[in-house]
This record gives C-alpha cells, structure tokens and sequence, in this order.
C-alpha cells in the first residue's frame, strides 16, 4: 500500500440551511491517490479537530499498511469521531488506489438502496403530519418521527391514520425513563405497527431498554456508539434494530463489524448518515449496500446548502444508487471549493 504523504483537515460550516459543521479530511498516498473523509461536529466540547490535527494524522504519515483495517491503532489515540474521518479517508484512498469501488470493498451487494427520512419534534401534530407528506410525496416509504414524553402517543396515532402502510420509527433520543407514566407510553406505542422505537432510554442503560424489549413486540433500538455495548445488548435482548452511525463508532471497519454482529443475531440493521457535506453521505450509501442492511436508511442527501461532490447525492423516488463503477467513494469532491469556506485548515506536513 503506499503510505500516506500527506493529511489535510478541514473545518466546514454549511453556509445555509441549518449551518452544519464537519471536519474533512483529504489524505494523499506517496502514488499520487487522494482519499477522503468526514466527521460531523457537535458543539464546541466536541475533540474532534485536536484529535486528528495533534494526534490521528502525525501518526499516520508513515505508518506502513496493506488494508484499511491495518489503521486501527492510529484510531484509537483519538474520539470515535476523529477516528471515523481518519478511516473513511483511508478505505476511500485504498480504494481508489487500487481502483475498487468502496461499496464492493466492504462487501455490499445491492446496486441501490431505499432510503428514509427524519422528522423531528415539530410546534404541532398539523406541521408533523405535514412534514411527514412531503416526504411520502417525494416517494420516501420509511420516516423516522422524533418523540418525547408529551409528544408520543398522539404524534405517532396522526401519522398512522394518514398513512396506514408507510414504515415508521419513533426516535426518542434517550428522552425516557421507567417511571410509571415513561413506561405507558412506550407501551402503548406498540399498538402503531412501528418498525422500531429508536433510543427510548439512556444510551448506557441496556438493561431498561432489555426489560421493556421483553414487554413489546417492537422492536428497539438502543444508541450503539462502540462494538462491546453492541454485543451487550444483543446478549441481553435490549433490542432487535440497530442503526449503524458511521461517526459513533468510529469508521467504516467497525460499522462493518457492527452490521455483521447485528445481521448474525438476527436483528433488522439500517445506516444513519455521516455528515452533510456529501462524503460521510458517501461512506454511508457503502455501509448501506451491505447485506444485512434490511431497511431503508438515512443516507439521503442534506438540503438547504451547496453541493461539495459530483455526482450529488440525491434520492431519486426514494432510491439512490451504490456506486459500483467508479473507485472508492464513487464521487468527486470539491476541494476548491471546501477550502474556500474552511473556518480552520492544518495541513501534516505543513
């Protein structure tokens, strides 16, 4: 494999729609190939930018590898997040350096994939059901809803009778606990035919999400951000789904493993988005061409700000294609232009 010369890592912020923010990292092998990859930030506690510029890229210049899966030690002097932009980068210039299509690399076997949507909490049921039609209009047949105790049992009901047969998931973002009223409500969402509720408790509390997956037919879906909790839970029984985030866990070597452990022990398996520049998007339609990938996943495109790759990333009737023609990621990133609007660059050497 030729070795990494150089890592350049970017600080992005969308300059419209909801203004997210990510690093993106471009690596270049001794040969000339350039690999990309991307992190989405959170608020400024996030390490993600000291990890790889102090730590991640120094490590891996240098460093002798013949697969991707080789870079596992650099990944764990930082976050998981940090890691995550590090690996995609390194599987995508593996790739290209060998002409391989990332998603064939990783041993996906669809040509294209459904995708879904994310609605959240909204000011009332007429605007959730509302958002909820665009996207059905736009031919996506899986939403995801955002709940909370107060806004659960009615939001979901709303959205059910307006649209009997379209595949829903209730995300709660950890927002529940087992008291007596949390526990009612969680309940009483089973009656709505949900494909899975997403994160009703804390997400290191697998023995909550265990004893309530024992009282539903639902499925749920406990927040996984490494491959032990993963194996945890599915030895526990605290879910049947799992949402495979790129970011959380570190990359796309260990959202591989964590797919197969899922699709192994029998659980329905999606792939969350990577970020919204369009390469975590990338890196996500890959991981969702995997076999065990059985719902539709949420690696459509981020509206609302420019577009950083050719071709785009767009959903088409709800679909999108695996790219299995071209190398790597399957697009051409806009170097130019996201070093335009970088808020932050370090380049390793300088």
């Amino acid at each position: 494999m030729p070795r990494v010369q150089g890592c350049a890592a970017f600080r992005v912020t969308m300059p419209r729609g909801g203004r997210p923010e990510s690093i993106l990292v471009r690596l270049t092998g001794d040969d000339g190939a350039v690999g990309w990859g991307e992190a989405p930030l959170r608020p400024e506690t996030d390490s993600t930018w000291a990890d790889i510029a102090e730590r991640l890229a120094p490590a891996l210049l240098g460093l002798d590898w013949d697969r991707p899966e080789d870079v596992a030690g650099v990944a764990q002097l930082g976050s998981h997040r940090a890691a995550a932009a590090i690996d995609i980068a390194c599987w995508d210039l593996w790739c290209r350096a060998r002409r391989v299509p990332l998603a064939h690399a990783l041993g996906g076997t669809r040509t294209s994939v459904v995708v879904g949507a994310r609605v959240a909490v909204q000011p009332t049921i007429e605007s959730l059901v509302s958002q909820v039609n665009r996207f059905v209009g736009a031919g996506y047949t899986r939403v995801t809803v955002g709940v909370r105790p107060g806004w659960d049992i009615e939001p979901v009901r709303a959205v059910r009778r307006a649209y009997p047969a379209l595949a829903l998931i209730a995300d709660a973002d950890g927002a529940y606990t087992e008291t007596p009223a949390h526990l009612a409500a969680l309940t009483a969402l089973d009656a709505y035919g949900l494909l899975a509720i997403e994160r009703p408790f804390a997400s290191g509390d697998l023995a909550a999400h265990a004893r309530l997956q024992g009282r539903i037919a639902t499925s749920l879906s406990p927040y996984v951000s490494d491959l032990d909790t993963l194996d945890a839970a599915i030895t526990l029984g605290a879910g049947r789904a799992l949402n495979v985030r790129i970011a959380a866990l570190g990359g796309l070597t260990a959202a591989r493993s964590g797919h197969d452990r899922a699709y192994a022990a029998g659980w329905d398996v999606w792939c969350g988005g990577a970020g919204a520049f369009g390469i975590g998007q990338a890196a996500a339609i890959a991981v969702a061409g995997l076999p065990g990938c059985t719902l539709p996943s949420d690696v459509g495109e981020i509206a609302g700000g420019p577009v950083f790759v050719t071709p785009p990333v767009r959903a088409s009737g709800g679909v999108l294609a695996v790219p299995f023609t071209e190398p790597g990621l399957g697009h051409a990133v806009d170097a130019p232009a996201i070093a335009r609007l970088a808020t932050r660059t370090v380049r390793i050497p300088a």
